[in-house]
């Protein structure tokens, strides 16, 4: 038999990939937040040594940025990349997705908000939002103060929404925490605190999708401003509120 015939012997299998290593760490935050994400930890997770985890990264915080890439890039599609759809609803399918993929995860939000955003998925996203305001009418240096505007948004109220999951965990159904702020509320003596009290449902709500998107949407509508004609035109809903 000639050599060229002879089956190949395959070589052993790899146990781990980068793939398990971030499916690993995101348990892991999941379960206990930052600190329970350490390398030992990830590695009993994948079931290998920790020197298997350094094979693919350096150290904890090259794990945790490359968990900060996978969740970004995964965002930048559907509406939000579409460029036939309006602007402001391109900019708030990207807002509630960002914010979805975020509250399902609470100790990975830590991950974006305190890190550099300086991987291939963030400057991609970065990349698509300064086209997305160029297209609205917004000159370079105005869409690149409204990008920093609606991250800031974001991040800042997705942070202020996990606040209270210190440890990691699931957060609570929108219904739960509405209802443990208004219990905390109901305390505030009235007669120091008239304004709050007479406030207190709406601001039981500060952390619902509905205060988020009114926030997000009167955001879009100083943007619409200062926009172009194709961005000032009412015709989107997300704009026009």
């Amino acid at each position: 038999m000639s050599t060229s015939t002879v089956p190949r012997r395959r070589g052993p299998r790899r146990a781990v990939s980068e793939a398990k290593i971030l499916d690993a760490a995101l348990r892991l935050l999941d379960q206990g937040g930052p600190v329970a994400a350490s390398v030992r930890r990830i590695a009993a997770e994948v079931g290998v040594a920790p020197n298997a985890i350094y094979t693919y990264f350096p150290d904890k915080a090259a794990v945790l940025r490359a968990l900060a890439e996978r969740l970004l890039g995964g965002v930048d599609h559907d509406v939000f990349a579409d460029p036939e759809q309006h602007w402001g609803v391109r900019v708030e399918a990207l807002a509630l997705e960002l914010r979805a993929t975020l509250t399902a995860h609470p100790g990975a939000v830590g991950l974006l908000v305190g890190g550099p955003l300086d991987g291939p998925s963030s400057m991609a996203l970065n990349e698509r939002l300064l086209q997305l305001f160029a297209d609205a009418g917004l000159g370079p240096a105005a869409a690149a103060q409204a990008s920093y505007l609606l991250m800031v948004y974001v991040f800042g109220s997705v942070s202020r929404e996990v606040a209270g999951v210190h440890e990691g965990g699931p957060l609570p159904p929108e219904p739960e925490r509405a209802a443990a702020r208004r219990a905390e509320l109901s305390t505030v003596p009235v007669d120091r605190f008239p304004l709050t009290a007479a406030a207190a449902v709406t601001m039981a709500g500060s952390t619902s999708t509905e205060q988020y998107l009114w926030g997000l949407r009167r955001i879009l509508v100083g943007l619409s401003a200062v926009a172009g004609p194709d961005g000032d035109d009412g015709s989107s809903g997300a704009v026009a509120r």
